[in-house]
């Protein structure tokens, strides 16, 4: 394939430049795990009969392959990091695909292993193609751009099953072919239709552990582990305790999307003004509110609206996770970019693997702890984010390198 070095690009057409093509994936990739996530919990519950303890093993399945999402740069020796995300993307779309061909735990589980593999290697290669390829002075609002297109393209897939869901009599089989084969599809286009990238600075292809990430890594794994219980259980809650269902539930996806789509460049300029510092710490303070309002459904039987408005409010603070990526890119080595996203993946999912079907256990016996617990999580990532320095730099990763030089390595 044409291999085209990142400073001639912009003699392309505006279609075929490395922007662009990160707008392709960011849209591209949500038709099928959105739609997959939108229908996952009526699936299970009406079609394979699961429990608490049933989706918390699901989602550790899940997240295995992002427990070994280093395994990336074993990859990289053999494939370009533009061909494997593509590439990924493509099995991603697959595995969506063929999901209710086997509605049985076993079925389901293995196919959740292989449509994970194909997200998970496709995310860190983003990650890393997003920090890459686009400029430091740009990439905080860029970033909040390509949040809200995902938001868009899965905004329309909603739509369409909110719509036509029941006025068709549409089925589980039917929504999965038509989304993993749109975004299978898309892929497939990327990878024939776009030279392939060079950037400056050549990726390391070994993995990269330094002491000056330390904090960068912390944020990852206290991310991982916040994000999973909302990710497992406060869509489960939806379905479990208020009796959503499918088109119900895609509508309350559909208001968050709406609300993203307008929210996300706006929180990624509010990045670039306040700093990852203001940023990561309005985040944490917000979601200890929204998991201990989760809580207060449960001690003091808040109804469904305040449940919907609390899912809301919790995704938005999401997108100000932004910020975690601008400051990494700040502090780091650009030939570190690809090693350390996958590193940092890695460790995103440590908690993630082990959390899912631990708490599931705990969901049977009192569900407003999981998220009391979630809370405490959040409040460690406050103290975690406020070592971010004003102005993070190689150097200056965290406030205590006023004190004492950072170690190199």
């Amino acid at each position: 394939m044409q291999i085209i070095p990142l400073a001639l690009a912009s003699t392309l057409p505006f279609w075929r430049r490395p922007v662009f093509l990160l707008f392709v994936m960011a849209a591209a990739m949500p038709i099928a795990f959105a739609t997959w996530s939108a229908l996952l919990n009526n699936f299970v519950i009406e079609v394979a009969g699961f429990d608490g303890s049933d989706i918390g093993w699901l989602h550790t399945v899940r997240e295995i392959p992002g427990l070994l999402a280093v395994g990336v740069i074993a990859v990289l020796m053999v494939m370009r990091e533009q061909v494997l995300g593509l590439v990924s993307l493509i099995l991603l779309g697959v595995a969506t695909a063929i999901t209710a061909w086997f509605p049985s735990l076993g079925g389901i589980l293995t196919i959740t292993m292989l449509s994970s593999i194909g997200f998970h290697y496709y995310e860190t290669v983003n990650q890393s193609l997003q920090l890459q390829w686009l400029p430091k002075e740009r990439a905080p609002q860029m970033l909040g751009w390509l949040l809200a297109a995902g938001s868009g393209a899965t905004l329309v897939a909603y739509l369409c099953v909110i719509l036509t869901w029941e006025a068709l009599g549409l089925t589980y089989n039917a929504v999965y072919l038509l989304a993993g084969g749109f975004t299978a599809a898309v892929a497939l286009f990327a990878l024939l239709a776009y030279p392939q990238f060079e950037a400056p600075e050549p990726q390391i292809k070994k993995m990269v552990l330094r002491r000056r990430y330390w904090l960068y890594y912390a944020l990852q794994f206290m991310s991982g582990a916040r994000r999973q219980i909302f990710v497992v259980f406060a869509g489960f809650m939806m379905v479990e305790k208020f009796g959503f269902r499918v088109h119900e539930i895609t509508l309350l996806f559909t208001i968050n999307l709406v609300i993203n789509i307008i929210a996300a460049p706006l929180l990624g300029r509010a990045v670039g003004l306040w700093g990852e510092r203001k940023a990561l710490s309005v985040e944490y303070i917000g979601l200890i509110c929204v998991f201990l309002g989760y809580g207060g459904i449960y001690w003091f039987g808040w109804g469904v609206v305040m449940a919907a408005c609390l899912y809301v409010v919790d995704h938005i603070f999401f997108a100000l996770a932004i910020a975690l990526k601008t400051y990494f890119q700040k502090i780091a080595d650009p030939r570190d970019i690809a090693p350390t996203a996958a590193v940092a993946f890695t460790i995103n999912h440590i908690a993630a693997v082990f959390l899912p079907a631990s708490l599931g256990y705990l969901w049977l016996v009192s569900p407003s702890s999981v998220f009391v617990l979630a809370a405490g999580m959040a409040g460690l990532s406050f103290c975690l984010a406020l070592l971010i320095p004003r102005h993070p730099e190689p150097g200056n990763e965290t406030i205590f390198a006023r004190l004492a030089p950072a170690p190199a390595e």
